[in-house]
């Protein structure tokens, strides 16, 4: 693009202050799930009735509007990152409250909301939303302003995960804590209450266990393959079995015409059998990169709301790619959790856009701020 540094225009400001690698990379990995889901979705379409692009149309139609939200997002100040953050968040609980009395069951869960002919998922949007909005309050405190910043960031936490759990959702509740501890840590939480908060968060692990039987079931399976239905699982390792180190070729993958969320979940190991370990290590890279580059990004940053947001962003968008790849590879309990910008789903894309459009507005290099 031929803007000129001494350009003052909001396109020229943020041109010369975002972070274009991340954008980049991020851009590519929508890219490279939009042909993810060329492949793999075909025979899932077939298997319900659709068009064999069915699913393939349906993602490149919110491909657009997905990136143009990220940019968008990515051109904001801090002070409307906080503001929208919130917005999205007061939106996204009242919804998850909806999803309750509203939601469509689906194998035991209510996540699903319908509103206006589309189908969201709102936990999708309270993990980046509650990120920045605890980010808030917890710098607030810190920085002397009369704010309860832990009593606010509880209530947050406590509304947020008792709301997944009712659903349930344990992994989503999982992510959701685990940005609330980094962040909690970043803010200057005693190393006592550190060592607590561990420790409650394994009994909680523990618990989920002997209170959802899906979890209990999902995690006996992993520990012994004999105790139940490993059929998905055992489909995956057989697709990465099939592609070796270069691939069977695109479109050549035979697992996925019987991996019932191959362009979903399970669409880590259709790369894996049509282009390889070569082309996964590459996909694991990117996810690598981003979360690195970002970190690097916020140790050069000197307002401690973007350090706490920016990192809790970080963490939701590394652990989730870090479960589902995991879980794909029968390394953890399977959960059913999206590849960020890669697997199908509209609600995962467009909240992924908006937490990604934070982050790099965010990390942008400012005056008084972050240097260079």
């Amino acid at each position: 693009m031929a803007i000129a540094r001494n350009d003052t225009s909001v396109l020229g400001r943020w041109w010369w202050t975002v972070d274009k690698m991340t954008l980049v990379c991020l851009i590519a990995l929508a890219v490279i799930g939009l042909l993810l889901t060329a492949t793999a979705s075909p025979s899932v379409a077939e298997r319900i009735g659709a068009t064999p692009l069915h699913f393939v149309k349906k993602q490149a139609i919110l491909l657009v509007p997905a990136l143009v939200l990220m940019i968008g997002v990515s051109l904001m100040e801090p002070r409307s990152v906080r503001r929208l953050a919130l917005m999205v968040l007061g939106g996204a609980i009242v919804l998850l409250i909806g999803t309750l009395f509203l939601g469509a069951e689906i194998k035991g869960a209510t996540r699903w909301i319908s509103i206006a002919g589309f189908t969201i998922q709102p936990s999708e949007f309270a993990k980046p939303a509650f990120a920045v909005s605890v980010a808030w309050v917890l710098s607030a405190r810190r920085l002397g302003e009369e704010v309860p910043g832990y009593a606010l960031s509880c209530v947050l936490y406590m509304g947020v995960v008792g709301l997944l759990l009712l659903q349930p959702d344990v992994g989503q509740a999982a992510v959701v804590s685990a940005i609330w501890f980094v962040q909690l840590f970043l803010a200057g939480l005693p190393m006592l209450l550190v060592a607590i908060m561990a420790a409650v968060g394994v009994c909680g692990l523990i618990g989920a266990y002997y209170v959802f039987p899906h979890v209990q079931s999902r995690i006996d399976r992993f520990l012994d393959p004999a105790a139940g239905d490993s059929y998905q699982i055992d489909r995956a390792r057989e697709a990465f079995m099939n592609g070796g180190i270069f691939g069977r070729g695109p479109g050549e993958g035979v697992v996925k015409n019987h991996l019932p969320d191959g362009h979903a979940d399970f669409i880590f190991a259709v790369a894996g059998e049509e282009f390889g370990l070569l082309v996964c290590l590459v996909i694991v890279g990117m996810f690598a990169f981003v979360v690195l580059r970002g970190m690097a990004r916020v140790l050069q940053e000197n307002d401690l709301f973007a350090v706490i947001a920016a990192t809790g962003l970080l963490v939701q968008f590394g652990l989730q790619a870090l479960i589902n790849m995991a879980s794909t590879l029968s390394l953890i309990p399977t959960k059913g959790m999206t590849l960020p910008f890669i697997s199908y789903g509209g609600s995962s894309l467009l909240a992924l856009a908006l937490g990604m459009g934070m982050l790099l507005a965010l990390t942008r290099r400012r005056a008084g701020g972050m240097g260079g």
